[in-house]
């Protein structure tokens, strides 16, 4: 794994029509691969542009979320109705799901340069930093990122809503102190981290009842609520005969895990040779056909997180198993993390929505 020498920001971004659709099973926010795509695409314009810096890992935190679909107890997506065809007759709704968003993006960069060649990536180097980041921020306006458009930032009194580099530095301790500090600026908001873990134990709960449980139950399983009767909790039964319902697997407190998917897996042993699959979008690359992969994640506060690594996912190609997936360094911590006064009062504070934005 290429290591992290700095942080590039792009704060408070304004995302409008994304791809709320993240794959065949899914739906919410788009998928980390979307955003996967975007840091790879940001690199080759900057590279386009001068600026030698190689991007290698994206964490996402979102602020505001809105899912355009119709309220109700079942829900649908607001559609759109496609111009008629040429010959005037009505035109098939094809289903999109779009939504918008407020996110802050956060990605991992280390400098390209040749060997024997001075860095420029350096603690004291501040202008050239500000002025790298100010590109990469012009060049993502005029991106797409999840298939939306990137609204221009609003001001916001005690926000940096200008995009921003920061030096990691080499000391665990120090570094540790600085993500301390660079976690502020993210809230309020929930940072996306995975979760494989809580798929593993999902799986060998079930399996105490079903011995030949896979993979596939044990998601569907964690992808929703399984209510049932709770006993109290010393065992009695009440006097009223009445039974609280509840999921055990889900208590209070235990966070918000949503399944999300991770990436592909290749559906044939080997890759097809560049120009033999008609329409490819690449005919110099070899292609292979994919479906999707499946992990959980959870949403958590970035007061959580306690370094860097925990909140960037890494892409990571297994050609001999055929599988293209994104991990993340996110690891539970054993005890629980105490918030700072200065965290407590972004907490605290009400969202308020006026603050993101109003689409029209």
């Amino acid at each position: 794994m290429t290591q992290t020498e700095a942080i590039l920001v792009l704060p408070h971004l304004r995302i409008q029509n994304a791809s709320a659709i993240a794959s065949p099973l899914t739906h919410g926010f788009p998928s980390i691969t979307a955003f996967t795509g975007v840091m790879w695409a940001l690199e080759r314009k900057l590279v386009q542009a001068g600026v030698p810096l190689r991007l290698h890992g994206v964490g996402v935190v979102c602020h505001h979320h809105q899912e355009l679909v119709t309220q109700g107890y079942v829900r649908s997506f607001n559609l759109t109705r496609n111009p008629v065809d040429k010959d005037g007759s009505t035109a098939a709704i094809v289903e999109e799901g779009r939504m918008h968003l407020q996110i802050t993006l956060v990605l991992a960069v280390s400098e390209k340069r040749a060997p024997g060649t001075p860095a420029a990536l350096v603690q004291d180097n501040k202008e050239q930093r500000e002025k790298w980041a100010k590109c990469a921020g012009d060049l993502l306006a005029g991106m797409r990122v999840a298939g939306g458009s990137v609204l221009p930032a609003r001001p916001v009194p005690g926000k940096r809503v200008r995009p921003w580099m920061a030096i990691v530095p080499e000391d665990p301790d120090a570094a540790a102190k600085e993500f301390r500090q660079w976690r502020r600026q993210w809230l309020p908001g929930f940072a996306l981290v995975g979760r494989d873990d809580l798929l593993a134990q999902r799986l060998q709960h079930l399996r105490t009842t079903q011995p030949d449980a896979t993979l596939l139950d044990a998601w569907l399983h964690a992808a929703r609520f399984n209510h049932q009767p709770l006993p109290s909790a010393d065992g009695s039964t009440a006097p009223d005969g009445k039974v609280d319902w509840g999921d055990p697997l889900r208590p209070k407190g235990s966070g918000w895990v949503v399944p999300i998917p991770v990436g592909y897996a290749a559906l044939t042993p080997q890759a097809h040779g560049p120009g033999t699959v008609r329409n490819a979008r690449d005919a110099t690359l070899p292609l292979r056909f994919v479906e999707s992969v499946y992990s959980l994640g959870a949403w958590i506060s970035p007061h959580r997180l306690q370094s860097l690594e925990q909140l960037l996912w890494h892409a990571d190609a297994d050609e001999a198993q055929g599988l293209y997936r994104c991990r993340n360094g996110y690891r539970p911590s054993s005890q629980p993390d105490e918030a700072g006064p200065d965290d407590q009062a972004y907490l605290l504070g009400a969202w308020d929505d006026s603050e993101a934005y109003a689409h029209t």
